[in-house]
């Protein structure tokens, strides 16, 4: 099923906080009504953010009522909306940007010519994603062991994309091949991604997969049930630095202390190269009540003072590989993702 389509009325996106209990579709009318998406986590996850957001542009100009001198102001308005959603992942920013220089070269066209270009860019980038998904998901697969029994966290798959995934689209490649045995899906708290989403995805693949909850790593990582962990990626740093859903950071110290790869799969735009370290990331702090309540229901004192970062930094020296549809980086970053910086400036390479 789609996470996200382009309708001529609007942006009609599949309403994640409502499973696995119910699927449900939105058609979102306006740039407010996707910016509030976004932040409400009706639609998630770095790729899928960053195609929802460049659709809101398109609607912005869609549904813009003025003369063309207007329409720049509207567009201007609505990229900062837009960007100001969610702080941490850079496909955000990057959709955005794309889209205004699509602008900037058609803002001489007729009105009727400006919304169709930028409707069909806003296309092309959501039809690019699930090819470069599906090349993460070739390229990783070669790095999994046989019978890898594989260890994630949140959800990277084809609900936080335009389709396959990126970490689980790696373990879909990998699953095809027969090198899957199993998946081991941590719950993610406090939103809890893992048990809503990625068994979800994965129940439905009939991919075999086992629930546990965040503080469960440790225990079945030193019992030897795991052979790789596998993560998706918000942003990363040019040392290879990564921002991805709090608790990675704790999974990836594991798996360093067992010896165990940890592998980071991510669309080439989830790359920041104008940072040099993940301290210069931004981090995104959410609602206190999201770790207050569990399901709508209160599981403290409704006045319990709460620190809730909806992402941690993995260092690069914990990373094995970062798996991106250009290539596979390794350590040293600061050369690796350089050069794969290069080869997508001065090479087309096959989807």
């Amino acid at each position: 099923m789609k996470s996200i389509e382009w309708r001529e009325n609007g942006v009609r996106i599949l309403d994640q906080t409502r499973l696995p209990g119910e699927v449900r579709y939105r058609l979102l009318s306006s740039v407010e009504e996707v910016a509030e998406a976004i932040k409400r986590l009706e639609v998630r996850g770095a790729p899928l953010i960053g195609v929802t957001a460049a659709y809101g542009i398109a609607l912005a100009a869609v549904k813009h009522t003025g003369d063309r001198e207007s329409l720049k102001n509207e567009l201007i308005r609505s990229s900062e909306i837009l960007v100001n959603t969610r702080p941490t992942a850079v496909n955000l920013r990057w959709a955005v940007e794309r889209m205004m220089q699509v602008y900037h070269a058609s803002s001489h066209l007729e009105l009727d010519a400006i919304r169709e270009r930028l409707v069909a860019e806003a296309r092309r980038m959501e039809e690019e994603d699930l090819h470069q998904n599906m090349r993460i998901g070739e390229l990783g697969a070669d790095l999994l062991p046989e019978d890898a029994r594989v260890l994630t966290i949140c959800n990277a798959g084809a609900l936080a994309t335009c389709g396959h995934g990126t970490a689980l689209g790696l373990v879909r490649s990998a699953f095809s091949r027969g090198r899957v045995k199993k998946v081991w899906a941590c719950e993610t708290r406090p939103v809890l991604q893992g048990s809503r989403l990625t068994v979800w995805e994965l129940a439905e693949d009939e991919i075999p997969v086992t629930l546990i909850t965040d503080n469960m790593a440790g225990y079945v990582m030193r019992s030897g049930q795991v052979d790789v962990v596998v993560t998706g990626a918000d942003r990363i740093a040019a040392n290879g630095d990564t921002a991805n859903k709090i608790g990675t950071y704790g999974l990836a110290v594991l798996a360093h202390h067992h010896r165990i790869p940890f592998i980071v799969a991510a669309p080439f735009s989830s790359i920041d190269l104008s940072i040099p370290d993940g301290e210069k990331i931004p981090i995104e702090f959410r609602d206190p009540d999201e770790v207050r309540k569990v399901g709508g229901l209160l599981i403290t004192l409704p006045e319990a003072e709460v620190l809730n970062p909806a992402f941690d930094v993995t260092p690069g020296e914990l990373i094995t590989a970062i798996v991106t549809e250009r290539g596979v980086a390794r350590p040293p970053y600061l050369s690796s993702l350089a050069n794969l910086n290069k080869k997508g400036r001065e090479e087309s390479y096959e989807l």
